[in-house]
């Protein structure tokens, strides 16, 4: 029995591993024979080929999906010295203060400055985005005033929310977060038809046969919804994924679609 060979894109998120384009690039060359694995993020399937002037693989033609993994919102937030607690009094706020507001991500082209970017282009406003290598120095200056607001993965800020030490203003998600049934979605909050999912999903290359993929398929399937793995993702803020190969390509098609337009119409380039 050969191993399963797996390949992690790190977050996902720029510039950690290039954006994860490394890992999968490896994975995107390696034999289609079910036993080397990408787990693939937005970032590696969607939105680094708009960001990055040369991509090392094509992601539309050089991988095959398996299944969605977990899906994770992400969450707005705010400190004590910004005077709004909601979005609405939010928006309110930027269009009274045209550029003077900012926010804080952990990259350029990561989900959560996409966020940003999104409820900008919706709402009509511009606010300032303050890039950071990672979520801990950004929370850091966000918990000292240094910027206003922070876009953050919900697993990564869920600590400070439970604490108090931050504001959750609105989760990115279609959904109100089971973790934070009391925080609004951005969609419900004046927003509608806003939705932001950051998710995590198995691809094999191109090439691997039809019944490896629907085996691999099924083998996740069943972990995800053991009680124990399942409760674990719950308790991340995240939802368990497991669906069908074209399901998982569905939202790889319909995310592509959105996110090169808003990439396109920010202007948003790998720094």
């Amino acid at each position: 029995m050969r191993p399963v060979r797996a390949a992690s894109t790190g977050s996902g998120q720029l510039p950690h591993g290039a954006g994860g384009n490394i890992g999968a690039e490896a994975v995107a060359k390696a034999a289609p024979d079910g036993y080397t694995l990408l787990m693939g993020t937005l970032g590696t399937q969607v939105t680094n080929q708009f960001i990055y002037a040369r991509m090392p693989y094509d992601s539309a033609k050089d991988f095959a999906p398996v299944t969605l993994v977990a899906n994770s919102p992400n969450v707005l937030l705010t400190n004590a010295t910004l005077p709004v607690k909601s979005v609405a009094e939010l928006i309110a706020l930027a269009r009274q203060r045209p550029g003077s507001l900012n926010y804080a991500s952990t990259s350029t082209g990561g989900s959560p400055h996409l966020s940003g970017e999104l409820l900008d282009s919706m709402a009509g406003v511009k606010m300032q985005h303050v890039p950071y290598k990672g979520a801990a120095p950004a929370m850091t200056d966000l918990l000292a005033g240094q910027v206003n607001l922070m876009y953050d993965n919900l697993p990564s800020a869920l600590a400070q929310i439970q604490a108090g030490k931050v504001r959750a203003l609105a989760v990115t998600s279609p959904q109100r977060s089971p973790i934070l049934p009391d925080v609004p979605t951005v969609a419900e909050s004046g927003l509608p038809g806003y939705v932001v999912n950051s998710w995590f999903g198995l691809l094999v290359p191109a090439g691997t046969p039809a019944t490896l993929v629907a085996r691999l398929q099924q083998t996740v399937a069943r972990i995800l919804a053991t009680p124990e793995v399942k409760q674990r993702i719950e308790q991340l803020g995240a939802v368990p994924g497991g669906d069908s190969p074209a399901a998982f390509a569905a939202v790889i098609h319909a995310d592509t679609e959105k996110w090169s337009r808003v990439i396109k119409s920010a202007g948003i380039q790998a720094q």
